[in-house]
């Protein structure tokens, strides 16, 4: 192990995948004896108890009277400044170009630059948001002030260097799952209460927005139980939720669909799927497969960003292209009357999870990236997949 390091981290702590990973990556860093400071408006939500090695610092909004919207961007590069002083940060790694990466430039220019930044693109602030040609050259300069980028999937790092037409080197550091955590768990007790013994369960997690293609998931499960007696699980909340409801009760299926609503134990969750669906129309990674392969469940999805270097058509899943649900229920119904075909993509999704995207390895591509940014020596090169 080489020197401990004190890292800021800021996230979004309350949304999606992105918060998750990095509020993940903080602890694990933590327990290997880095100094971790989270620097966010609020607690993130998986942080949960008490962890040695970790602090969290407030950022407060100033609502002077004369702001028409309460300046949190300025108000989040003073906290940075001052946690980094005043704690002796060797670096900040900010999840987001926009508006943390830009924040970090901010607060590296108060503090006399006596810090590294590390930028993290996780998909949104490149598929949505440099998009936006008011915001491509606050992009640009977020990634081009940074000391380094990462983005989860290499086809984040195509789209992020042709859309802002840049050259900037991008570490591909993909996201991971922490194996004590997401495990197929035993799930006899209560899965009887949403399907009986001979139904299959489909699942979908999401946050429910036009770009998830939620649509498509009824579509296929509508394909899948005329086939196949099941019941769908769906698990999130979202803006096309009312919608997605309405569609349930114009095909008849409010007894076959069951919300769950917001889940934090996401593992005991998805352990009760037989399959995960996922047919996205974008997608840079697509956190909630990996979740679900590591807990032995494949993934019926869609041909979108990062989900081909994530889920293995044919051994851990089956891809299709975006929207055509009927090789989606095709592909579903065969893994569901395959008894033999199913436990081997069951099994492969377990080993694929913990050996190309366990916690361990992906913490030790992240270090081995602060060490470089701060020119010292990796304490060990990584390994090719995770070792126990």
């Amino acid at each position: 192990m080489g020197k401990k390091l004190k890292i800021g981290i800021t996230c979004y702590p309350t949304l999606g995948g992105s918060g998750v990973v990095a509020t993940e990556l903080g602890k694990l860093l933590a327990e290997k004896g880095h100094e971790i400071h989270f620097i966010t408006h609020s607690i993130p939500f998986r942080l949960g108890q008490f962890h040695k090695n970790i602090f969290f610092h407030e950022v407060e909004v100033n609502n002077y009277y004369v702001f028409r919207y309460p300046p949190y961007d300025l108000s989040l590069a003073s906290k940075m400044a001052q946690v980094a002083k005043m704690q002796q940060l060797d670096l900040l790694h900010v999840h987001y170009a926009i508006p943390h990466a830009v924040c970090a430039y901010i607060a590296k220019q108060m503090a006399g630059d006596g810090f590294k930044t590390v930028t993290t693109l996780h998909g949104t602030d490149i598929t949505v948001l440099a998009q936006d040609e008011s915001l491509k050259d606050l992009i640009r300069l977020a990634i081009h002030k940074s000391d380094a980028v990462t983005a989860v999937s290499r086809d984040l790092i195509r789209e992020t260097q042709e859309l802002l037409d840049i050259s900037v080197p991008i570490d591909l550091t993909y996201n991971f799952v922490d194996k004590r955590i997401y495990y197929p768990r035993d799930v006899s007790a209560f899965r009887s209460e949403y399907a009986a013994e001979n139904e299959k369960i489909l699942m979908h997690i999401s946050n429910f927005r036009p770009v998830k293609r939620v649509g498509d998931v009824i579509d296929v499960f509508k394909r899948v139980r005329e086939h196949v007696p099941s019941k769908l699980l769906l698990v999130g909340e979202g803006p096309e939720l009312s919608k997605i409801q309405w569609q349930i009760r114009q095909l008849g299926l409010e007894n076959d669909v069951h919300f769950l609503g917001k889940q934090e134990d996401v593992a005991q969750v998805i352990s009760l799927a037989d399959l995960m669906l996922l047919p996205s129309e974008k997608e840079s990674f697509g956190l909630v497969s990996l979740e679900a392969m590591a807990c032995g469940v494949p993934t019926i999805g869609s041909l979108a960003g990062g989900i081909p270097e994530l889920v293995a058509s044919g051994e851990t899943g089956f891809l299709s292209p975006i929207g055509d649900t009927a090789d989606m229920a095709r592909n579903a119904v065969r893994l569901l009357t395959n008894p033999e075909m199913y436990r081997k993509f069951s099994e492969a999704c377990i080993a694929r999870a913990r050996n190309r995207f366990c916690d361990k390895l992906i913490t030790n591509e992240y270090e081995q990236i602060y060490y470089r940014v701060l020119g010292m020596k990796a304490p060990v090169p990584v390994p090719a997949v995770c070792e126990d």
